[in-house]
């Protein structure tokens, strides 16, 4: 293995921790502990999406966390999760550009939606329990 391909292994799995890492804790720490499920229902039926949906939206976000985290089927899961940070550029659409702005910004979710996306491309770098199949591309050697 070269050099780059060792570094490109490092950066995937550093991304893919962090990525876990802001999925666990935004679904516990904010969506569960600060706003509450509850809470967290009611806000999603004030912007017109089902109040059941933040139920689906939490339970994604922590099992997909989990999962980015450990480095299991790193690809399927950031394409998974992709539509929910999608979602939540679309939530604070409204909001103006910056996340400091009154109700956050979207600015934060559609970064964080881009760099979901180079995790699919990416895959789970070094230090994965287990591996994916690439979902776009494949080698030609």
């Amino acid at each position: 293995m070269s050099s780059q391909d060792r570094a490109t292994e490092l950066a995937a799995f550093v991304l893919r921790v962090a990525l876990g890492t802001m999925f666990i804790a935004h679904s516990l720490l904010l969506k569960l502990f600060v706003f509450t499920l509850p809470g967290t229902a009611k806000y999603f039926g004030s912007i017109g999406l089902p109040e059941w949906f933040a139920y689906v939206v939490f339970a994604l976000e922590v099992i997909g966390g989990v999962l980015l985290v450990l480095g299991v089927q790193v690809r399927l899961v950031s394409l998974i999760l992709l539509p929910i940070l999608a979602g939540a550029t679309w939530a604070h659409w409204g909001n103006g550009w910056m996340f400091g702005y009154q109700n956050g910004g979207w600015e934060y979710p559609l970064y964080l939606t881009f760099l979901t996306g180079v995790q699919v491309l990416l895959g789970e770098g070094a230090y994965a329990l287990r591996r994916s199949r690439p979902l776009l591309f494949r080698s030609v050697a």
